[in-house]
């Protein structure tokens, strides 16, 4: 079967993207008919995925849909490195077992997304630790030291006189060297990488490559809608969490939030998602779409069953115990500390004070996320939250 005609590709190609570069060079790529290498690195510098991480996975899966040749590729020379990008200080290398270990766990969740026997896992040691030192230097010889300043954390970081190691300067030229080594078409990164994925572009056309495509995801909101997801604040869904607990997450977002998840993690084609758009506004219940959106994602991850239990068991818990249509929303600055559950109810106005905070936790009255609270000195990190206090008090909480 042909590869969709290149309006199509395009189409899906763009949903949710931030910036493509350059358009004119992608479709003249699709016009030649051929299977373009569509390569996406990460470093294993985390045990676990989030639903953030999978935003660039997603559109690596779009185009393993059209058709094309997926290149994933597991950082395991430049881990050694750490990625320095947005960061105000060096970050500690990765020893070799962390990242061995991380890599495993990679490749077991992101095959959830990708297709296992139409993706190439690649391993950037394989060709970076054969340069050798004569090799490193003959690519740092590619590059100046006042190009490498241009990217903004380097520069903020220079300007403000905090300490630039030598080898995070080699990570954008490390970065840039896997897209000569995969002779990659296309190479798909976040916001934050923009910088090296255009020493990539460079260093290909350097080499005597035609230049790679590049295309930038946003940074996903977390459930507070606000900071981005990170497990850091609290406020991300892992790919990795139970069911019900995923499930719960999904379906405290905001109903605005709502519509920006369905764009980059739902794989629902955007015709239905603006059908469903004009539906709610029409005076279809947004929680509908939030149900369909959370079985999606939670199906993805653990399964069909999985995904009918973690909805049967939230409904159960939830809309037949007369949850309300509307949940008012309170915003909760702690400036990034955590809080003690029963100052969290005072400070919400769902008890007025925190002796009945108390005494309504031993009572069995307090339910956070649909479970109930018996721990009084539970703190709660930065995220966000539903709690319900007796049988007709909810609240949306988001601490920050």
């Amino acid at each position: 079967m042909g590869k969709p005609d290149i309006d199509h590709q395009l189409a899906v190609i763009k949903r949710g993207c931030d910036e493509l570069l350059v358009a004119e060079d992608l479709i003249r790529k699709l016009k030649t008919g051929r299977r373009l290498r569509v390569k996406l690195g990460m470093d294993p510098t985390a045990p676990d995925l989030h639903l953030g991480h999978t935003v660039v996975i997603n559109k690596l899966r779009h185009f393993q849909d059209l058709g094309h040749q997926v290149q994933f590729l597991i950082g395991d020379f430049t881990g050694m490195i750490g990625d320095p990008s947005g960061r105000n200080a060096t970050r500690p290398p990765l020893s070799p077992e962390e990242i061995e270990e991380n890599a495993k766990t990679y490749r077991d969740q992101v095959f959830k997304i990708l297709d296992p026997d139409k993706t190439e896992i690649l391993f950037n040691s394989s060709w970076s630790s054969a340069l050798g030192a004569e090799g490193l230097i003959r690519l740092a010889a590619r590059y100046t030291v006042s190009q490498l300043l241009q990217r903004d954390d380097f520069a903020k970081r220079f300007a403000s006189q905090q300490p630039i190691a030598v080898h995070e300067l080699l990570y954008p030229l490390m970065q840039g060297y896997d897209s000569v080594a995969m002779k990659s078409d296309v190479e798909l990164g976040g916001t934050d990488q923009k910088f090296n994925l255009l020493v990539g572009r460079e260093l290909q056309k350097q080499y005597g490559q035609e230049s790679q495509v590049i295309i930038t995801m946003p940074l996903l909101e977390g459930l507070d809608g606000v900071q981005k997801m990170s497990k850091s604040l609290g406020n991300y869904v892992g790919i990795a969490e139970p069911p019900q607990e995923m499930f719960g997450k999904l379906m405290s977002v905001s109903d605005e939030l709502m519509w920006r998840y369905l764009e980059l993690l739902s794989f629902q084609p955007m015709d239905v998602v603006h059908g469903w758009r004009r539906e709610v506004e029409a005076g279809r219940n947004p929680r509908d779409i939030k149900v369909a959106f959370a079985r999606e994602i939670v199906e993805r991850f653990h399964g069909k069953p999985a995904a009918e239990k973690a909805q049967a068991e939230f409904e159960a818990r939830f809309r037949d115990g007369a949850m309300p249509e509307e949940i008012p929303e309170v915003t909760l600055q702690t400036g990034g500390a955590s809080l003690v559950i029963t100052q969290v109810l005072k400070q919400a106005d769902l008890t007025p004070s925190t002796s009945e905070a108390l005494r309504m936790i031993e009572q069995g009255g307090v339910r956070l996320d649909g479970e109930r609270v018996s721990d009084k000195g539970l703190k709660l990190p930065p995220g966000t939250y539903v709690l319900q206090v007796g049988k007709r008090k909810f609240a949306r909480v988001t601490l920050r």
